[in-house]
């Protein structure tokens, strides 16, 4: 394909993301159930070439920056408080469904090598980061169900990358050590985190140094590609590395990062998360053609290979099942016998938890990488794809209504001490402190009233509305409501003196972006 028609090809791909995320705004469906269907259909338009997908090139572009921007907006405290649960998800989950499926594989197919059936149990084994963002973005979840589908989302994909490898090997020289696997998975674990950190403490370094808000914005950019491809040219995980370096950059990022480099860095970020996201899902539905047809054709594929996927399907859906609903009982023993004070997550969580596992590019990535002439690859590719589709389109669609069945609690326990009425208060109170004292001058005479009159009324009433936050939410909107009608109104004013040539270009975009800081924090209050 020649490059200016690569270039056209990928325009069109832009273009159909932004009309088939409409399409799913307007249907009520998640946008990367139709981004996966609408490019499976795409797939299959006479006149389109083929796509054929570069594993390690997909993962490479894509997998560092959808980390690093989870790795930002994960709330690290929780974190570090779930970590056995998360731990729990991303490894030992990952390593019994690997298990179970090698098994249900072996029986449909005794003629497939154990290798393989590890292989697939491997690729087919962790939820995908991309696609738990997509689903969880249109949900909400008790903040230690969100916390624990985040973290495992973000560390699960390097377990399940060291028994690909290792499955891949032992398939070429016939020999598998588990202890090797465990011990390998350990030090590419470790040496990941010890990249991260190397990567991630020099970012904070060169922030500091570095006087330019651009160039401080592009270090960012770069940071989730440099940490995963340094950790893979040491052989080391480059998921934890990125994963790593981006929980040290979201610690620091509040007190390096200027005001309007946030605003800005966050921007861009914002924008090119989501083009990426939906570029995943798109790519992974027009690699269904060049799937189907090594499998012999649609009629092939679902007369030799519809009820082995199914029962791929359900076995590993079961087995998250199983592992998820153990691991609660365990922790209900535990608690019983006086060993925790966890909590259980209960049926309904236990539930919400197990169904929230949605397969996404690292499954598909990792069944296209296997090398020509491995044991069972047509049926491994293609199972990986129905996986895939299995996942996003009956789980991605449906657990919205799992949670409402669940009826989720958040419990006391996951509670902050302070609510954002409460938080803003101290807040308030600290700014009039320093205020009051730098409002006399030396001589104690008032030099600052207003601003001493301002503070003062602010901190007041933040902390009168703190204590009656339902009775004030009313007056609250409407308030705001207010301000939003006058910002529109100064917006059409401001438009229109330069629309009559009053004021030039300059002045125009200083004060439109004061009326943007007004609007962005009055929706932020009125929310």
């Amino acid at each position: 394909m020649e490059p200016t028609h690569l270039f056209e090809l990928v325009i069109a791909m832009f273009l159909a993301i932004i009309a088939l995320h409409y399409a799913a705004h307007r249907l009520g469906l998640p946008p990367s159930v139709a981004l996966l269907t609408g490019g499976a259909s795409l797939a299959f338009v006479p006149g389109l070439p083929a796509i054929s997908i570069d594993p390690g090139l997909v993962l490479v572009i894509f997998l560092p920056p959808l980390l690093m921007d989870g790795a930002w907006s994960i709330a690290a405290g929780r974190l570090r408080r779930h970590v056995i649960g998360i731990a729990s998800l991303a490894v030992g989950a990952v390593f019994f469904t690997c298990a179970v499926v090698a098994v249900v594989a072996h029986l449909i197919f005794p003629s497939l090598p154990w290798a393989a059936c590890a292989a697939l149990g491997a690729i087919v084994a962790p939820p995908d980061a991309v696609a738990a963002r997509a689903v969880l973005q249109r949900v909400r979840l008790p903040r230690r169900l969100q916390i624990l589908l985040e973290g495992e989302s973000l560390l699960n994909d390097a377990s399940g990358l060291v028994l690909f490898r290792f499955a891949v090997a032992a398939a070429a020289t016939g020999a598998f050590s588990a202890g090797a696997a465990a011990g390998s998975f350990l030090v590419l674990a470790l040496g990941g985190a010890v990249v991260g950190i190397v990567v991630g403490t020099a970012w904070v370094k060169l922030v500091r140094r570095l006087g330019d808000e651009y160039l401080i914005i592009a270090a960012s950019v770069l940071l989730g590609w440099i940490a995963y491809l340094l950790g893979e040219q040491l052989h080391v995980s480059g998921v934890i590395a990125t994963v790593t370096a981006g929980l040290i950059m979201s610690w620091h990022q509040h007190t390096v990062l200027s005001a309007a480099m946030r605003m800005r860095g966050i921007s861009f970020w914002t924008v090119m998360i989501f083009l990426m996201e939906a570029a995943v899902f798109i790519l992974i539905g027009l690699s269904l053609r060049d799937v189907v047809e090594r499998g012999g054709g649609f009629a092939t594929v679902i007369a030799t290979m519809g009820l082995p996927m199914l029962a791929i399907l359900v076995a590993l859906v079961l087995a998250r099942f199983a592992w998820v609903f153990a691991a609660d009982f365990v922790i209900r023993l535990c608690t019983a016998l006086g060993f925790t004070r966890a909590a259980p997550l209960g049926v309904g969580g236990a539930t919400v938890l197990s169904w929230a596992g949605v397969r996404g590019v690292v499954t598909l990535a990792l069944a296209l990488s296997l090398p020509e002439g491995f044991p069972g690859r047509d049926f491994i590719l293609v199972t990986a794809f129905a996986v895939i589709l299995g996942t996003v389109l009956v789980q991605g669609t449906t657990l919205g209504r799992v949670i409402a069945w669940a009826r989720l609690v958040e419990p006391e326990s996951e509670r902050a001490r302070l609510t954002m009425s409460q938080a803003e208060a101290a807040m308030a109170q600290a700014q009039f402190g320093i205020v009051q004292s730098l409002a006399y001058d030396a001589e104690g005479k008032l030099i600052h009233p207003q601003l001493l009159e301002r503070y003062q009324r602010r901190a007041t009433s933040i902390v009168d509305y703190a204590e009656k936050t339902e009775q004030y939410m009313p007056v609250l909107h409407a308030h705001f409501d207010v301000i939003l009608e006058a910002v529109a109104i100064g917006r059409r004013e401001l438009i229109r003196l330069h629309r009559a040539g009053d004021i030039d270009d300059e002045t125009l975009r200083e004060l439109e972006r004061d009326l943007d800081l007004e609007e962005l924090s009055a929706i932020s209050a009125k929310a």
